[in-house]
C-alpha cells in the first residue's frame, strides 16, 4: 500500500501539500511515483510564476512516460526544487521530503482545506483500483 502521510492533503492528481500559514509546499505522492516508474527528469516553473487551481506548472519524465503535474491550490511560485535538477530519482526515494518540487504563497490560503485527509486519499485510491 502506498505511503500516505496523515498531516498532508491531497489532490484527484495524485499532488500533496504540506501548509505552513499562506505557503503551500507541493509534491507528488507515493502512489503516483510508483506509477511513474524511475524519474530522470523533472521540469519545473520559476519563481514568480502564477497558477490557477488545477493548472500544470510542470512535468516529469520517466522511463516510462512524460507526465503533468498540476498545482493543487492557487497562487505565485516563491521556491522550486533546484535539488531536483542534479536529483531527480528524489521524487521516487523520498517524494514527501527531498522530493518536494515547489512552494506556493496561496492565493487562498484555506483553499487546502477543501483538499482529501490521509483517510479520504487512500478511499480515493481503493476505489479506483
Amino acid at each position: 500500500m502506498a505511503n500516505i502521510p496523515e498531516n498532508l492533503r491531497y489532490s484527484k492528481d495524485h499532488e500533496w501539500v504540506s501548509v505552513d500559514g499562506d505557503i503551500a509546499t507541493i509534491g507528488v505522492t507515493d502512489y503516483a511515483q510508483h506509477s511513474l516508474g524511475d524519474v530522470v527528469y523533472v521540469d519545473l516553473p520559476r519563481v514568480g510564476d502564477s497558477f490557477a487551481t488545477h493548472e500544470a506548472f510542470g512535468s516529469v519524465e520517466s522511463v516510462k512516460a512524460v507526465s503533468e503535474i498540476f498545482t493543487p491550490v492557487a497562487g505565485e511560485v516563491t521556491e522550486v526544487n533546484d535539488g531536483l535538477n542534479d536529483a531527480p530519482e528524489s521524487v521516487n526515494t523520498d517524494p514527501y521530503g527531498a522530493g518536494w518540487m515547489l512552494k506556493v504563497k496561496m492565493t487562498n490560503p484555506n483553499e487546502a482545506d477543501g483538499m482529501m485527509s490521509a483517510v479520504e486519499y487512500e478511499e480515493y485510491l481503493n476505489a479506483s483500483e
